[in-house]
């Protein structure tokens, strides 16, 4: 598929939080008039570390964006406060705060606010879900793409304060497994849910590919369409898979499946 011309608004300050840097996404659209159905890509990092401009090093040379704005969505690059900055659920609070934003400007903006989907990598992922589980009204997920996401904080080695999901959550798992779990989309899922895809490497072990494996069978328990695509021999960010452009397309089959019906009655 040749590329297609890309309107790009950088630096969009979407919220500002006392004393604290504002808040920015990079808006990628494509040309004409819309609306565009909406994608707020969220990066990964641990929740450490990244930024919106910075995409995996497997996935950079495929033209992430320039890919999913040739199929007609606009992607909304978004920054978040990262873990030593602030702790959850504040980096929530942020995504949902992009998407708020996105919804009050969506007429100017040439975006369709009906048809919106959170998509993230890693800790993006794990953003991406807790979105689409939690969202209502304003802050209202239409579809949910999640590669290779962390998806329960209750697993890592509970007494050790320097894992990532410990930073995250302020201290050892250990003392903190109730938030822990509020914290983790796997017990969040319920019956309206909106349709998820789940992207994952089968050897992953960042983020063990069982991870996904348990959220879409949580989905499915309540009735939620729940697809699940594994990567074979893949390992975290699709290490050593060659066919990422094919990923890529196959996550904009899944949103054009899920998001061409309109808006959704929220």
């Amino acid at each position: 598929m040749p590329p297609r011309p890309t309107v790009t608004l950088a630096g969009c300050a979407y919220a500002s939080v006392v004393g604290y840097r504002p808040l920015e996404l990079d808006l990628h659209a494509p040309p004409g008039p819309g609306p565009h159905p909406v994608i707020v890509w969220i990066h990964g990092g641990g929740w450490q570390e990244g930024g919106r401009q910075i995409l995996p090093a497997t996935v950079e040379p495929h033209g992430f964006h320039e890919r999913l704005v040739a199929r007609g969505y606009a992607v909304a690059a978004v920054d978040y406060r990262l873990s030593r900055e602030a702790q959850y659920p504040a980096q929530l609070d942020d995504v949902q705060a992009a998407i708020a934003w996105l919804r009050r400007h969506a007429e100017g903006l040439h975006l369709d606010p009906g048809r919106l989907a959170t998509f993230g990598e890693s800790a993006g992922g794990h953003l991406a879900a807790m979105a689409g589980l939690v969202g209502r009204g304003d802050t209202a997920v239409g579809a949910v793409v999640n590669w290779y996401g962390a998806v329960d904080l209750d697993i890592e080695d509970p007494d050790d304060p320097t894992t990532p999901p410990a930073v995250l959550l302020g201290g050892p798992i250990s003392g903190r497994r109730s938030f822990a779990r509020w914290a983790s989309p796997l017990y969040r899922v319920h019956a309206d849910a909106p349709p998820f895809l789940s992207v994952h490497g089968t050897a992953d072990t960042v983020v063990p590919y069982d991870q996904s494996e348990r959220l879409t069978a949580a989905l499915h328990a309540v009735g939620v369409r729940a697809d699940l695509l594994p990567v074979p021999d893949a390992g975290h960010c699709f290490e050593g898979y060659d066919g990422i452009d094919g990923l890529i397309e196959r996550c904009a089959d899944f949103l054009d499946d899920v998001l061409r019906g309109g808006p959704r009655a929220w």
